[in-house]
Order: C-alpha cells, then structure tokens, then sequence
C-alpha cells in the first residue's frame, strides 16, 4: 500500500522544508517537492503541520520488578500508550536477576515483549551480577541485537556494582565496542543517610530527595567517567537530573571522551516541591535520581542546547498510587521508584521549542535522530528520508491541550503532569507504513511492533 503525505513541513534534524513524503509498504520512498506525485492509495494532508520522524525513547521499564511490585504498564499497553504521544520505537530494559544468566534474561524479556508490542521495540540488558559467566555472555547478546549493557552505583543489595565490578564490565564493553550504561548515584552514601532519615522519624516522601543529594550523582558520575577513560569504555550517564554531573560529563566531553548522556521531562519541569506536597501526593513523584529544586533546570535544557546533554527519554516506569505507591505510606524508601512519562514526551520537549529552549530541528534530533545513532537504528529510524523505516508523526503544533489522567493511556491511575496546559499534539502515527493513530483513536494492533536487533552505536570512535 502506498500512502502520501502531502504538503506538510518536514522536520529532521538536519533542518526542515515543505514537502510530500510517499510511503511504499513499510518504508519510505521518496521526500519531494509538493505536488510531484499524486496518486496513493491514501492521502493524508498534513498542511500547516509538522513532519517529523516517529519518537525513540531509549530507556522505559515495562513489567519492571521493583520493590516487591511490578511496573503497572505491560509491553501491550505501554507500547500503546507510546503510540497515541508519537514515540514509534522503545528499547526496554531487560533485568538480569542475581544468579541467573544474561541470555536466560535476554529470552525471559522476549517472552514478556515479542507478539504484544503495538511499536518496534529493543532491548538493552542490566547487568546485575558480574562474573566471568556474565562478562563471556555480553559477545553473544551483542550478537542478538543488545549492546547496551546498564549497571548501577545505587541499589546495594540489588542492583549495585562494585568500582571493581564496573571495571571489569567496561574493559570488556571496550574490547567488544558496547556501550556502558550507568546509573550514578553513590548508593553507599544514599543509604547511610536513607538509614539516618528513617531512624530520626523523617518518613515522608520528600526524604527520599534529601537523602539522595546532586552532590552525590555529581561523585558518582565523576567516578564512572574515571573508571571509563582508564578502560577506554564509551559511557552513557542515563537520567541525569542535576548541574553537578552535566559539570562532569561536559568536562569529559571537552577532552573528547566517549561520554554521553539523556535526562527526562521529568527533570525539565519538575522539582523536589512536587515530593513536598501535602499528605502522601509527594509519592507520585518518587523516582531515582530524584526530582531537584528548580534552579537545576535552566541549566539542563542550556546543557540539551550545546549537546553536553544528546538525548532525552523517559525512564517511564510507572507504579499505581493505589495499592502500590502505598506500599511506602509509612516509608519513603519503601515507594517504589518510577513515574509514567512515555506518551507525553514528545509533547513536553515541544513545549521547550514554544519556550525558545530548544529549535524544531533540535527537538527532533534528541527526540528521535540521536537515539536512532547512539543505539545502533541509524538508517531504519531516526529521520524522514528516502529508504527509513515509515516510522512518521504529522503532529499538529497550533493544537492545545490539557494533560490528565483522565484522558491518558498509560496504565496507570495518576498523571505527573495533571492539569498541565500545553500547545501542539500528535496528529496521525505511522509505524513502519501503517497508521496506528489517526481522527484521535488507536488503529494499530498488539502484535504489530516487531524486535529490532540493534547495531553498534554510530557515535563511537
């Protein structure tokens, strides 16, 4: 089936132009001047609207273990819900469980995803347990597609690794040129003040923010940048949220270091008050890194401006505030730790482009062009050109809008954004060639997504 996209503005990273993009099955086949085909077997104008390859979010935690509990979106829903905010394509976290091995997770994860997926989707694989077994088996997942590979300062007792420990994994990561992906907080540190909080009767949910200060993300982030030269690793700081560690990773990059980093909307427009609100609202907002004070904002959407910060995800990993969030009325570090975040992304860093943050071009290029090259879908994904996978979003920028939970399609019972008004909304969503979002419904299917294997990362020299 052919479908043509006539007479829309289209936005790549490279800049933009009028133009009519024809789709032929599952790819694209041409961007041209308008008016120069026109027949297809379905038109979709897209006059006075934004032509912009389909969103990546590279980092969000379907049926996520956590805490006792597990993240309340399934691939099926969340890979809808992603839909319906433009994002075409997820890479997911498989979660390797102590004492077990990284390909048994590896097939674990795709009996959770394949078939159920409404988009493409990926996977990256958090390495738990470092042992000669695991670092062996990192060649064979890079062989299957996942060459990502996450690991944690935090978390002692259950995800954390060792300075030794993520050593050894980014010797190896350089020898088999994979990227190292790190949660940098110095969880040693976070716990003894979480133990402290807790035994002085300070139980509230803004606790879980004081105990876990920048200055300790800024050390750790440090810390890994350290570890990664003296290896020779590429790194990619997820969920950054504070001044000190984009200090750090602009540091590094200015020497010429294979160190990149992502933040989430989440920090763009959130703050530490949002923890501090009344009763136990402050729960919703529960995540790790978590929310800063808001004067740590200005200076990461200048760090997304001089590219000091490359990508912007989500860490979707949403928990129900009922029956879940619950789980820690009585005990800030027994919230488990996620806000829902994937089907509004692309939404919100257009805000940063109606507020003069960011330009049209850069919201595409950290939205879907540098993800697609930092995670090996450069060619498939990432730009609206001739030979890409169809992965298209005709988003309406004039079109206003009220964020709710009442009108989202996560699966979840709250919204962190509740009430905010923005301007500019998804119009129509195609996913390799088949509209999955159009005239405000769904249209696609369970099922539809498909595993993408991954390449290495483009950026790497």
């Amino acid at each position: 089936m052919r479908t043509l996209i006539r007479d829309g503005t289209v936005v790549n990273a490279t800049g933009r132009a009028v133009a009519d993009v024809l789709v032929d099955g599952e790819t694209i086949a041409a961007v041209t001047a308008p008016g120069l085909f026109t027949e297809a077997e379905k038109v979709i104008d897209a006059s006075g609207k934004y032509v912009i390859p389909g969103g990546i979010d590279a980092h969000t935690h379907m049926e996520m273990p956590f805490g006792g509990t597990s993240s309340s979106d399934t691939f099926a829903t969340g890979t809808t819900a992603a839909a319906w905010g433009g994002t075409t394509t997820i890479i997911d976290f498989a979660v390797q469980a102590k004492g077990t091995s990284l390909l048994t997770t590896l097939d674990k994860w795709h009996e959770k995803a394949d078939g159920r997926c409404a988009v493409d989707y990926g996977f990256h694989m958090i390495i738990s347990e470092v042992d000669d077994n695991s670092l062996k088996e990192m060649r064979p997942c890079i062989d299957a597609g996942v060459n990502s590979f996450k690991m944690f300062m935090a978390y002692p007792g259950v995800f954390y690794s060792t300075d030794g420990e993520i050593l050894r994994a980014m010797q190896r990561a350089a020898e088999t040129g994979s990227m190292i992906m790190m949660h940098a907080e110095n969880g040693i540190a976070i716990d003894q003040l979480v133990a402290q909080a807790l035994a002085a009767g300070r139980t509230d949910p803004v606790h879980h923010g004081l105990t876990r200060p920048p200055e300790l993300e800024g050390e750790a982030t440090a810390r890994a940048i350290a570890l990664a030269k003296v290896t020779g690793a590429p790194l990619y700081i997820v969920h950054l949220s504070a001044r000190h560690a984009l200090a750090a990773v602009a540091e590094a990059r200015n020497t010429g270091q294979n160190v990149f980093a992502e933040t989430c909307p989440q920090y763009l427009y959130l703050s530490i008050e949002d923890m501090a609100k009344p009763g136990f609202e402050g729960a919703k907002y529960v995540a790790s890194p978590p929310l800063r004070s808001k004067d740590h904002q200005a200076d990461l959407w200048r760090g997304l401006r001089t590219n000091d910060l490359s990508v912007v995800s989500t860490d979707h990993c949403p928990f129900c505030f009922k029956d879940q969030k619950e789980l820690g009325r009585d005990d800030f570090s027994k919230i488990p730790n996620g806000m829902p975040g994937v089907e509004h992304r692309m939404d919100l860093l257009h805000q940063g482009v109606v507020a003069g943050e960011i330009s049209l071009e850069r919201w595409v290029e950290i939205s879907s062009t540098t993800p697609a090259r930092m995670f090996g879908l450069h060619g498939r994904k990432g730009a609206v050109t001739a030979g890409a996978d169809a992965d298209i979003v005709v988003y309406d920028p004039a079109a206003k809008q009220t964020i709710s939970a009442l009108t989202h399609h996560m699966n979840v019972d709250y919204s962190a954004y509740e009430g905010m008004e923005i301007t500019g909304k998804v119009d129509t969503v195609l996913s390799r060639g088949t509209v999955v979002i159009a005239d405000g419904a769904f249209h696609g299917r369970e099922g539809h997504g498909k595993f993408l294997k991954r390449d290495l990362s483009s950026y790497l020299i």
